[in-house]
């Protein structure tokens, strides 16, 4: 009780000052005057007795001080004391102060917002239970080092292995919900039993699947996701039980998964199935359209569990040579597979963030070092009357922390805000991709981070005046000559930092121009077609009504006919997959009449209709488009793309020629009847494959992506040819309707290629003005140091014209230094970036000059005010100033 109420007394003491003061004032007062009247009725004088009761009491302030300190914490009172004259001193020099903050500001807000994205993607565990042990795992061959697996595969991979305590496969979905609103597409996932298990994920509600559910002869069941629940189904609670229409066959909600749950590998799913009836794919080993995760044992590691994998694959291509021959295995965390593409462009964008805040520290350290400067007379005044060094660096680090702590709340605010657009600026279908970004914030990791570097930048800020102000020799700043050689050593510190700036501004710029280079070059990749005034929609029709025959092709057939009558439409086309979509969906080959080895020859495969070709007005290099003849009535052919002839037709004529099987079976075999120019049929940034386009009157679907070539606008055309879709059967969905210039420009990689370039752009900018500022201050504070000399001269007949030249001489080498030391990193920083550039080397020539001369001009531009000022010097004033 007794060390609380001393607690209590000396809070107390700390915050109620005015009022304990005044006490204090009047319990001495009264003291004194009781020994004075004692005094003087000993016979002493009235001075002789004020003179005897203050040397009883030991002095009036002694006292005081004594007395505060049995009151309050003397070192916390000092440290409020500190503050408010640090907060004075800051309100005194407002420009100082608004300059610093906001350099600080905007640095802590590049490093912060960028932070978070690193944090959401990169720091951030999985949803998952331990997920460290959860795996990825895939095939591979020479074309494609992460692919899909067989099922047939899967099902020997999950029984041969002993590294894994659980091994699942899941494989994409779409389906056909009947809705209260018509027929909608919706995106799902189909999964073996134990998937969530793997995950060690539980549902929210309900249960997960049983084991052998996914079995042919069990009911059919479904989980739901958190979103399709609020959507779709109210958020009620009695959904478990109830059964949903997907395809035309019902199924029994079991489970509701919980809201932050996320399979980023798929993107969007709606509906959680299981595999249940194996279909087309799934029965042939050959065939590979399915994914695997698994959850590695304890005490096994990472490279173990490959080993074996590996051997395992080996085993299976001795026993399936013909399924299995080049086929691998890879196995990785799970969070390595997600993130692989994101990485090096998030850690890119960090190390920017990074550069550019080390840029506005040292333009703030410069500041700092001015300002130091200027104080050397008061730190040498404050010493002389006592104040010891201890509490001179108090002074300063108290300073500091002031600085950094303003720069910082208006930092963290605006990083706040920057978050909320960088995430606006995601489009809509990529964010399905990403969603570990959708709780994207302030969180406490991003917060701690902030406070890391707050608490750096208040340490550098508080030590940069104490090194320049050494308390040892105090009595230097109360003199010139002090003040002189200071100027003189500081001008030294001052140009090595505005020359580590301005190298720092010449990465930055590069890495913006190599950047901006690369995505002006994606941007403008020949494609193969003409993607202008084209409109694009998905389409898929239900079974129920379109899996008789020839209805498929009727409905083909229609949709022609009605979209074609439209009002400025020009073509219409079909294709299972439309352009710049993805290297998928993939053919093994054979050539008849070519020598064969047993290799994999590997082709896209895609189906399309006879005008799709002439729609995107893509070119034909030699024999003929499909036709309506072309049905399946008649013998199977087929077109290819030139990248194929020139792999698989080497100096020869392709058409006329016959492809099949890996057998060559009889009813696999198929006529080339024409050679098309190549499509990016991939991401704009992918190698262009060999294609097989099937005519889709032989081989017709009830999903497909149409063409539509407009003379009009074609985002306007897009309501018009959704209504007319549903005109011709209500029970049709339409999903992805978008132009297709539209689907290049927010394609995956051309988003990441603009965002890259964008955001370093915007460091690069923010690093060039800061930097050019810096170079500012430091010549100007020269010419300021300088002035005498510069008088002197003059007054001995310098002209102006030399004035000038020696002030941008000085510039000039730093600028010079800076921009052969950025460079040289530059080149490094291009080396490590080089898988983010398209079309552009990382020592692109022209980039570097541009680079050169834009930062020189910028530089020499900021560096001419000075010098003007110099040589506007009047000799007389600044000899009678000095």
């Amino acid at each position: 009780m007794k060390l609380l109420r001393a607690w209590m007394m000396r809070l107390g003491g700390l915050f109620g000052g005015g009022r304990r003061e005044r006490e204090l004032a009047e319990e001495l007062d009264s003291h004194l005057e009781m020994h004075i009247a004692e005094n003087v009725r000993a016979g002493m004088t009235v001075e002789q007795a004020r003179r005897d009761a203050v040397l009883r009491l030991g002095g009036v302030e002694q006292t005081k001080q004594a007395y505060r300190e049995r009151r309050t914490w003397p070192q916390m009172e000092n440290v409020l004391q500190d503050l408010r004259f640090a907060m004075r001193q800051l309100s005194k020099n407002p420009g100082f102060t608004l300059t610093a903050v906001m350099m600080l500001a905007l640095g802590i807000c590049a490093s912060v917002s960028i932070f978070a994205f690193v944090d959401a993607a990169l720091l951030k565990p999985l949803p998952y239970a331990d997920p460290s042990r959860v795996m990825g795992v895939y095939e591979t061959n020479p074309l494609c080092p992460k692919c899909n697996l067989s099922y047939l595969d899967y099902l020997d991979w999950k029984k041969m292995n002993a590294v894994f305590s659980s091994f699942e496969g899941w494989g994409y979905a779409a389906y056909l919900m009947k809705t209260g609103a018509g027929v909608e597409s919706a995106a799902g996932v189909r999964v073996s039993d134990g998937f969530f298990r793997t995950l060690g994920v539980k549902p929210a509600m309900g249960r997960d699947f049983y084991s052998g559910e996914d079995s042919p002869g069990s009911p059919r069941t479904v989980v739901l996701s958190d979103a399709i629940w609020r959507q779709k189904f109210g958020a009620r609670a009695d959904v478990i039980g109830q059964t949903v229409q997907l395809d035309d066959l019902a199924y029994t909600v079991i489970g509701v998964l919980p809201a932050g749950f996320h399979f980023a590998p798929r993107g969007r799913a709606d509906f959680w199935t299981t595999f249940h009836d194996a279909n087309s794919c799934e029965k042939r080993r050959s065939c590979h359209g399915m994914y695997a995760v698994a959850r590695l044992k304890d005490g096994v590691s990472v490279k173990t569990a490959a080993t074996e994998m590996v051997g395992i694959a080996a085993r299976l291509e001795k026993e399936y040579p013909a399924s299995n021959r080049g086929q691998g295995a890879a196995v990785m965390p799970l969070s390595e597979a997600i993130l692989g593409d994101i990485r090096p462009l998030l850690l890119m964008l960090m190390c920017g963030a990074a550069l550019l805040l080390l840029i506005a520290s040292v333009n703030v350290s410069s500041l700092l070092l001015v300002r130091s400067e200027n104080r050397r007379r008061e730190i040498a005044v404050r010493g002389a009357l006592g104040a010891s060094p201890r509490r001179l660096a108090g002074q300063f680090v108290i300073e500091g922390l002031a600085l950094a702590g303003l720069g910082s709340v208006a930092g963290i605010a605006l990083a706040y805000g920057a978050m909320g657009l960088l995430l606006r600026l995601i489009p809509e279908t990529m964010m399905q991709s990403v969603p570990y970004l959708a709780g994207l914030g302030l969180s406490g990791r991003v917060m701690a981070f902030a406070a890391g570097v707050s608490l750096l930048a208040a340490g550098l800020f508080a030590v940069i005046p104490m090194i320049r102000t050494p308390f040892a020799k105090m009595q230097e700043g109360l003199t010139d000559g002090g003040r002189g050689m200071a100027g003189t050593v500081w001008r030294r510190l001052g140009t090595n930092l505005v020359v580590l700036e301005l190298a720092i501004a010449v990465v930055l710029l590069v890495a913006s121009g190599l950047l901006g280079k690369s995505l002006y070059r994606l941007l403008r990749v020949d494609t193969g077609f003409e993607p202008e005034h084209l409109a694009t929609l998905m389409i898929s029709a239900p079974a129920a009504g379109y899996a008789e025959d020839g209805k498929a092709v009727g409905l083909e057939n229609e949709i022609v006919r009605r979209v074609g009558a439209l009002p400025g439409v020009t073509g219409v086309g079909m294709s299972s997959m439309l352009p710049v979509e993805c290297v998928c969906n993939t053919t093994w080959l054979r050539v008849l009449g070519q020598p064969w080895h047993g290799e994999h020859n590997e082709a896209l495969e895609r189906e399309v209709s006879p005008d799709y070709f002439r729609t995107l007005k893509a070119s034909l290099v030699e024999g003929r488009y499909f036709t309506d003849a072309d049905d399946e009535s008649k013998p199977t052919v087929v077109m290819i793309n030139k990248t194929m002839a020139e792999r698989y037709f080497p100096g020869e004529d392709p058409v006329g020629k016959m492809i099949g099987d890996m057998d060559l079976t009889p009813k696999t075999l198929k006529q080339v009847v024409g050679v098309v120019d190549d499509m990016k049929e991939g991401s704009l940034d992918s190698e262009r494959w060999p294609a097989i386009y099937f005519a889709l009157n032989q081989s017709p679907d009830l999903s497909y992506g149409i063409a539509v070539r407009t003379s009009r606008d074609a985002e306007a055309a897009l309501p018009m040819l959704t209504a007319t879709i549903h005109a011709i059967d209500p029970g049709i969905a339409v999903s992805n309707a978008m132009t297709m210039k539209g689907k290049i420009e927010n394609s995956p990689a051309a988003y990441l290629h603009r965002s890259s370039a964008w955001l370093v752009g915007g460091f690069a900018a923010m690093a060039l003005v800061l930097s050019v500022m810096g170079l500012y201050g430091v010549i100007a504070y020269s010419v300021s140091q300088r002035t005498r000399e510069i008088g002197v001269r003059m007054a001995l007949g310098a002209q102006r014209g030399s004035v000038y030249g020696m002030i941008l001489r000085e510039a000039g080498w730093l600028i010079a230094m800076g921009v052969v030391v950025g460079l040289g990193c530059s080149l490094g920083a291009g080396m490590l970036m080089r898988t983010l550039l398209f079309g552009v080397k990382a020592w692109d020539a022209p980039t570097l000059g541009a680079v050169a001369m834009v930062l020189a001009a910028f530089a020499l531009i900021a560096s001419y005010v000075p010098a003007r000022r110099a040589a506007s010097v009047n000799p007389v004033e600044a000899l009678r100033a000095e």
